[in-house]
């Protein structure tokens, strides 16, 4: 007889109950329990040692190696990155087993329009841009995405099996309202080169759908999943600007995106290959205090004396570590990845196994396949990194439940849900390790993008600076990567 768990984690897909062979795993990265420590005012011992140092980066992830490849790339090289967790990348880290190195999160750029100069920048530094050519290793190879609808699968995620007249009138027309709005040249990455008009931020997504007349069942459900895909919200909880952004701001590129078999966790290997003398990993910064003109960085047991701090960490953990935190008007997504290893693939009708897979009216995300890059001719095991943004309801009770619930709980909800388009998934599958983000991303929550708040916070000022890309109201690479180099660039000019 099932348990009431085993219940409910196949009620919350609509599936029955099967038998299935053991699945080994658990959870992994659990840098929450670091992190409440923070937020619960747990004492800490006392530093034992003072370092004064000119610069102090709090934050590893791609906005902190952001604003240290700018210092060390101009020569500055008299500073320390502080990251609390034990890997620097934020959620651009990334893993490997036997089969495979695998994303966590972050798993691809597009290709960068040619104004972002930062993207072609690191690129080229990289290798994977020459002579303004792109590396074809890099870029994605076909198939790239696939959605599965009506019992088959079909390529590209604009959903086409039993398409009428009518939706494909309106993805023609919502087609031509994204160019116009990219022609308005509004929509650019960074965001702060184009926003100029407050208006669209002033209503939801689903709200502008509606007033255009946008009803087809086909195309709100293609722009509400992008909406889950970038921002983790629905498009009712997504500021149309935002929603808008998606679409309008980068060229369409049939060669696209660059990924790698671990996601952007290549770009974070090759930043740490150049950076990793000034990272300090398991440094969890619990104290910033203003000393005159200077600033103490309490990190374990170690007290910095810097004269400048670049805050490169989530904005909203200034107001566990500052005396007078600023107001974040942020919101922020919580999210659930898991990677799963596969031991043979599943059985599937329609096309071919694509580097994303989409299910569609799927609360998840559906999965990206590792091994898609290699250039191996057969593939017997493989490992599929699965996403689900917890969108619906409010971020607080959703990261309540991603907490409370155990790991039994979410693999059995994961292999339900796989279940829809993979009904042997449980025969393919051995091992699922799960990775829970609280605060994964920034939510774009209406009025957010044009808030005198976010742009106090993305103004820099003083000798402590806020570099995070969550000052672009929506967490990206392009962003993070700007915030951080803008921050790193104020500081080079004031040091």
């Amino acid at each position: 007889m099932p348990t009431r768990r085993q219940f409910l984690s196949a009620a919350l897909v609509g599936l029955p109950l099967k038998a299935e062979r053991h699945v080994s795993g658990g959870f992994v990265h659990e840098s929450q329990i670091v992190g409440h420590t923070l937020r619960d005012g747990i004492k800490f011992s006392t530093s034992t040692q003072v370092v004064k140092i000119p610069v102090v980066i709090v934050g590893g992830g791609i906005a902190g190696l952001s604003a240290a490849w700018r210092l060390d790339k101009n020569g500055f090289r008299d500073f320390v990155l502080l990251e609390m967790e034990p890997q620097a990348g934020g959620n651009s880290r990334s893993g490997a087993n036997e089969i495979s190195p695998y994303p966590w999160a972050a798993h691809y750029v597009p290709v960068p329009n040619p104004e972002a100069v930062l993207v072609r920048e690191l690129m080229e530094e990289f290798g994977v841009l020459r002579d303004g050519k792109w590396d074809e290793r890099v870029l994605c190879f076909s198939p790239q995405e696939r959605l599965f609808l009506h019992g088959r699968w079909q390529e590209n995620l604009e959903p086409e099996i039993a398409a009428t007249p009518k939706d494909r009138e309106q993805f023609r027309r919502f087609d031509i309202a994204m160019k116009e709005f990219r022609a308005s040249r509004q929509f650019t990455i960074p965001m702060e080169a184009g926003a100029t008009d407050p208006a669209l931020d002033r209503l939801s997504m689903k709200e502008w759908m509606v007033q255009q007349r946008f009803d087809s069942a086909y195309l709100n459900w293609y722009v509400d999943y992008s909406c889950r895909d970038d921002y983790g919200s629905h498009a009712q909880d997504t500021s149309a600007w935002a929603g808008v952004h998606y679409f309008a701001s980068r060229q369409h590129d049939e060669k696209g995106p660059l990924t790698w078999p671990e996601g952007n966790g290549w770009i974070v290997k090759k930043l740490l290959a150049k950076l990793s003398r000034y990272v300090r990993t398991e440094s969890l910064v619990r104290r910033i205090r203003a000393d005159g003109q200077r600033y103490r960085v309490l990190a374990g047991d170690v007290e910095y004396i810097a004269n400048k701090v670049i805050f490169a960490a989530p904005t909203f953990v200034a107001r566990y570590v500052l005396e007078n935190p600023p107001e974040v008007p942020f919101e922020y997504s919580p999210w659930l990845t898991a990677n799963l290893t596969l031991d043979r693939l599943p059985r599937e009708a329609g096309v071919e196994l694509a580097w994303d897979n989409v299910i569609y009216g799927s609360a998840s995300l559906g999965y990206v396949n590792s091994t898609h890059m290699t250039l191996r001719s057969r593939i017997d095991r493989t490992v599929w990194t699965y996403y689900w943004a917890l969108a619906g309801g409010t971020p607080v009770e959703n990261r309540k439940q991603l907490l409370a619930r155990d790991w039994s709980y979410w693999k059995d909800a994961i292999l339900n849900d796989l279940a829809r388009a993979h009904p042997d998934i449980r025969e393919c599958v051995s091992r699922v390790d799960i990775m829970r983000i609280g605060h994964a991303m920034a939510r774009p929550k209406v009025g957010a993008i044009f808030s005198e708040a976010r742009r106090r916070l993305a103004k820099p000022a003083g000798n402590l600076v806020f570099a995070n890309s969550d000052l672009s109201g929506f967490s990206i690479f392009e962003e993070a990567q700007y915030r951080g180099v803008t921050a790193a660039d104020y500081v080079l000019r004031r040091i």
